[in-house]
């Protein structure tokens, strides 16, 4: 089922040129969303339009009303990069039956800042006879404020044993070849989190991952589910991950002895084909690295593969993230048998971690990655959150060493909140 909200009105976009922000994250208005990384990307806030979808049908349902919305809007852009003109940003539910749905929003401004030029575009459904300057529609947006003192639960580590060891029997008797277990943890502070606040900490921290804030879901992810732009396609591959000591010659090799895992390389493997075997269908060629790189994070490293591709036809973001989602990234193998075993020993709802989260123009161009390193905040108490990280699992794990691998990717949200480790 879906709530569509359609412009009554046909949209009309005005995009201009302004002076490049020293810091875009800095004009962000308090609840806004993000979308930034290594200092370029887009910030936006208010809403001129959305839609609120929900099961399986939700991502095409979204790229329909997209369609509609794109083909009655009247664009004036002056800059014409990606992200200018018409876009709308939105996130998607992990599991189908999730009560979180997903939501396509379309904000009212936005600031870009991309190779040095950047832009600012007003979205409205009233003529836009005189539209508002970057100033008048900042007003008055108060600074960011400083967190207050936040808990966050420490886990149950029996009960993630149990599940991790209950997989891998599962996948010894041959059900499925590898599943992704996520484990989520609540968090509360004493006072509202301002997400402003967590993202300057995230993309200071984490430059090279994307500092995202969309409809509720706050993170940086590293992992890119698909780019599209004018016809090329790429698709960011992370599976297989060891932490790092610190120590630049130690982790030196453990590197390459993450290259050479055996154990690593299975999960990686079954990552990049569930990507690949998907945009083949939907490009004339489609290029794969012969051996993964190693991506390095202030908290993890990761065995990475860049998938790209030449459409063979006019296909939007939102058409291929409907089929690329879930990845053997964040569900496993055989897609099916791991989305049962997860639903069977998880025991929580994903919300919208994991799932789709991103942006799309009026083109169907976009960018869109999996909502990883991320927390959910409470839509009734900004005080509340639950943050949670995921593991692959295949024959050769280790109860603990996923624990271990878990509390990593918790790190990067841990650290921005400041967050002390409670019961």
């Amino acid at each position: 089922m879906s709530v569509l909200a359609a412009s009554p009105v046909p949209l009309v976009v005005r995009t201009v040129e302004i002076p490049a922000p020293d810091d875009l994250l800095a004009l962000l208005p308090e609840n806004g969303i993000s979308w930034v990384r290594r200092g370029q990307g887009l910030i936006a806030w208010g809403e001129s339009a959305r839609i609120d979808t929900a099961g399986a049908q939700r991502i095409d349902e979204a790229d329909a009303w997209w369609r509609r919305v794109t083909r009655h809007a009247k664009v004036h852009d002056d800059v014409r990069q990606a992200g200018t003109g018409l876009i709308a940003f939105g996130s998607f539910s992990f599991a189908d039956a999730s009560a979180a749905g997903g939501s396509l929003v379309v904000p009212r401004y936005v600031v870009g800042l991309r190779d040095g030029r950047a832009w600012f575009t007003v979205i409205d459904g009233d003529g836009l006879t005189e539209p508002p300057t970057l100033d008048d529609a900042l007003g008055e947006s108060s600074p960011p404020a400083t967190l207050p003192p936040i808990t966050i639960e420490a886990g149950d580590r029996d009960a993630w044993a149990t599940a991790v060891a209950s997989a891998i029997e599962r996948i010894g008797a041959g059900e499925l070849d590898k599943v992704v277990l996520a484990r989520a943890v609540q968090a509360h502070g004493d006072g509202p989190v301002d997400v402003r606040t967590v993202l300057a900490a995230l993309a200071a921290d984490y430059p090279s991952c994307w500092a995202f804030h969309v409809d509720g879901l706050v993170g940086a992810t590293p992992e890119l589910l698909a780019r599209v732009d004018h016809g090329l396609v790429t698709s960011r591959v992370l599976a297989g991950t060891i932490r790092p000591t610190g120590d630049e010659t130690a982790d030196l090799a453990h590197a390459a002895a993450l290259a050479r895992s055996s154990k690593d390389r299975e999960e990686h493997e079954y990552a990049v084909t569930s990507v690949t075997n998907v945009l083949a269908a939907h490009c004339a060629s489609v290029n794969v690295p012969d051996e993964p790189s190693v991506l390095h994070l202030p908290n993890v490293m990761h065995l990475a593969t860049d998938v790209t591709g030449v459409l063979s036809h006019n296909a939007s973001a939102l058409e291929l993230i409907r089929e690329l989602h879930p990845s053997a990234a964040v569900c496993g193998t055989p897609t099916l048998a791991a989305a049962h075993v997860i639903d069977t020993l998880e025991g929580i709802d994903r919300g919208r971690y994991a799932g789709p989260v991103g942006w799309i123009d009026a083109a169907g161009d976009g960018e869109w990655c999996i909502g990883l390193r991320s927390a959910e905040i409470d839509a009734t108490d900004q005080s509340r959150m639950r943050l949670f990280a995921g593991c692959g699992i295949v024959a050769a794990s280790e109860p603990d060493a996923e624990w271990a691998e878990s509390e990593a990717k918790l790190e990067p949200m841990r650290r921005a909140l400041g967050a002390r480790i409670g019961g």
